[in-house]
C-alpha cells in the first residue's frame, strides 16, 4: 500500500493525508514490532487527522493481536462505512467470526470480500471460506474454495497445503 491507495477516499487537505499516512506507517511498524499500545495510539492519530478504511482496518487488526475481537470487528465496520469497496475489512470480520466460532455468521462477510472492487489479496476470503466448510464437514466445497484461492494466488502455500491435505484424506 502507498499514499495513493491510502488517500483514495474522501476529500481532504493534501497535508492532512500525508500526516495521516506518516502516522499510519509508524503504527504499522510499531505493530510489527509487537508494540501494540503504541500502534493503537498511532492508528487513532492517523484516523483523527484523515480517516481511511485502511487505518480503521489495521486498527482492528491490532485489536485482534490483543485478542479483542469484538473491538476489531467494530473497527472493520467503521472501515466499511468509510469505503465499502475495500475488501480487507470484510475478510477480517469473517476471520474474526471464525475465531469466535460463528461460522455461519462469517460466510456472508467472506462472500462480500470475494466481490470487493478494491482488494489486493482476494485469495484470503476463499481460503477462509474453505476453512469454514472444512470445519463443517463439507470437504468438497472446502476443496473448491481452496482451489480458487490457489488459482488467485498460485504461491499461497496455506491454501495449497489445505487443499492437498483434504484431497489426500478423502482418497
Amino acid at each position: 500500500m502507498d499514499l495513493q491507495d491510502f488517500s483514495q477516499q474522501g476529500e481532504g487537505q493534501e497535508e492532512d493525508k500525508v500526516v495521516a499516512w506518516n502516522f499510519f506507517q509508524q503504527a504499522y511498524e510499531s505493530q510489527m514490532k509487537g508494540h501494540l499500545d503504541e500502534a493503537l495510539r498511532l492508528y487513532k492519530s492517523s484516523i483523527e487527522v484523515f480517516p481511511t478504511a485502511e487505518a480503521y482496518t489495521f486498527l482492528g487488526w491490532t485489536y485482534s493481536f490483543r485478542g479483542e475481537l469484538n473491538e476489531a470487528i467494530e473497527e472493520c465496520h467503521r472501515a466499511i462505512r468509510t469505503d465499502p469497496n475495500f475488501g480487507n475489512p470484510y475478510n477480517d470480520i469473517g476471520a474474526y467470526l471464525i475465531e469466535l466460532d460463528h461460522l455461519d455468521e462469517a460466510i456472508p462477510w467472506l462472500e462480500q470480500a470475494t466481490k470487493a472492487k478494491r482488494y489486493e489479496s482476494p485469495a484470503f476470503p476463499h481460503m477462509n471460506l474453505g476453512r469454514i466448510y472444512e470445519r463443517k464437514g463439507d470437504w468438497d466445497r472446502a476443496i473448491d474454495f481452496y482451489k480458487e484461492a490457489v488459482t488467485l494466488n498460485p504461491k499461497y502455500a496455506p491454501a495449497k497445503q489445505a487443499m492437498m491435505r483434504l484431497i489426500t484424506f478423502m482418497n
